[in-house]
């Protein structure tokens, strides 16, 4: 099967990669986002009060073993199994938790599931993004790529 897009959230590895010391007061979380992995961007805007991420780049847009665009095939719902992955909403009832912090659920789309996430700005330029299973926690830093 083919490898999945660079939101990959190693939450199940545990990387335990300690969370950014604090977010810069200057800090924006609004707009796009490349992963760590470099592979998919994420446009972050403000919404409902709070912040949502929605997938709009994938480095690899089409699925090898199909010739077609990449869809959410680990979701358990076979209606949202369907889904592109391009416009794939990512967080959900992010809202804020201090400064330049924001908390709610992402949706990992390597397995399907949702976690308790926390997004915080780390710089000028950099988006921490974390993700728990129960005590194990993980995350990665994305760099800015449009404002």
């Amino acid at each position: 099967m083919a490898r999945r897009t660079g939101f990959v959230f190693m939450i199940l590895a545990a990387l335990l990669v300690p969370p950014a010391a604090h977010a810069q007061e200057s800090g924006e979380a609004s707009g796009t986002w490349l992963t760590q992995a470099g592979d998919a961007k994420v446009r972050v805007s403000r919404c409902g009060g709070g912040i949502c991420g929605v997938v709009v780049w994938l480095r690899d847009p089409i699925n090898p073993a199909t010739g077609k665009p990449q869809v959410d095939d680990k979701n358990p719902n076979p209606a949202l199994a369907r889904r592109p992955m391009i416009g794939l909403p990512l967080f959900m009832g992010m809202r804020p938790s201090g400064p330049n912090r924001w908390s709610g659920q992402i949706y990992n789309a390597d397995d399907g599931n949702s976690y308790a996430s926390n997004v915080s700005v780390a710089g000028p330029d950099a988006l921490r993004v974390e993700g728990c299973v129960g005590a194990l926690c993980g995350g990665e830093t994305w760099t800015r790529a449009e404002r």
